[in-house]
């Protein structure tokens, strides 16, 4: 007699590892090897460029984390043109590319003590903005990554940032569901999450805005080939083994009950923006003070005797 088959794990991971590492490695080498950056990302740059305007500071220094992929050089150029720009760029493949796209340019690599890490006050001079196009959904450890951005940033400055929220490519999510074939995508931390760890990290007023997009393509094929460019699945609970040809026959035919009454396929993205301010730190208040009773007394004598 056979033992009973063990009760099946649920795919979703504990946040914030909610994102295979391998997998999100292995995507950032592809990514790099791309004649430009993921098209979503360009839009997003523009729209996050938009609303620079609203903060009135005028960064001496501008730092732009994760820009390899973020399409933002030229945008934080013309907004600041006097200000020194710095980057800074975690994965070693796409520093690469991220150095050789501003080897002759005005823009400077910002190097940390360890692998992958922003160095943090003193060390340098102080960076008024921080800027991270389309990078957050993208980080296995957020609120390490928000600690950095607040280590590295100095009093008074801000940071600016955009990602993907939970609800994009929601469509794909129910019609992965209904044919059986696990997670298309991790579960994105979503715009309240991200404001409460902006806050956790020390940063103070954050302010959090979210847009929707609807996306719509002719074919399934064009709609896998836009999806692609934009990276991959980086679920850990996504089907383990290859794909193929029949399963890609059986996604072609399930992406077309995906067309609305215009004829086209539609999907849905959600855009997470934000940006917070870095407070001077509080000092710290006993919760008792100690004070001697003879001070006390010297203290009431030498009153009376100014009275």
């Amino acid at each position: 007699m056979s033992e009973p088959a063990p009760p099946p794990t649920s795919n979703k991971g504990p946040r914030p590892q909610d994102l295979d590492a391998a997998a999100l490695r292995h995507q950032a080498r592809r990514l790099a090897r791309a004649g430009q950056a993921p098209w979503l990302h360009a839009e997003v740059a523009r729209r996050m460029a938009a609303r620079l305007p609203l903060i009135k500071l005028q960064p001496a220094r501008v730092l732009d984390a994760s820009p390899a992929l973020g399409a933002s050089a030229e945008l934080l150029r013309l907004a600041y043109p006097g200000a020194e720009m710095l980057w800074h760029e975690a994965d070693p493949v796409l520093a690469a590319r991220a150095a050789g796209e501003r080897a002759q340019t005005w823009w400077r690599r910002l190097r940390g003590a360890g692998a992958g890490q922003l160095p943090a006050l003193p060390a340098r001079p102080a960076v008024e903005l921080l800027w991270s196009n389309m990078a957050l959904h993208a980080s296995a450890d957020l609120p390490g990554l928000l600690a950095q951005w607040q280590a590295s940033l100095a009093v008074g400055g801000f940071v600016m940032f955009s990602c993907l929220g939970p609800d994009s490519f929601v469509e794909l999510r129910a019609l992965h569901a209904r044919e059986g074939w696990g997670r298309p995508a991790p579960d994105w931390w979503d715009m309240h999450d991200v404001g409460d760890l902006v806050l956790r990290a020390g940063f103070a007023d954050p302010v959090m805005d979210q847009e929707r997009l609807r996306l719509t393509w002719a074919s399934p094929e064009s709609l896998l080939a836009d999806l692609r460019a934009l990276g991959g699945n980086l679920a850990p609970g996504r089907f383990a083994g290859l794909r193929g040809r029949g399963w890609r026959r059986r996604l072609v035919a399930a992406l077309e009950t995906l067309r609305g009454a215009d004829g086209r396929l539609a999907l849905t993205v959600e855009l997470v923006f934000g940006h917070a301010f870095k407070a001077a730190p509080r000092r710290a208040v006993a919760p008792e003070t100690h004070v001697p009773v003879d001070d006390l007394r010297a203290s009431l004598r030498q009153g009376r005797s100014r009275g």
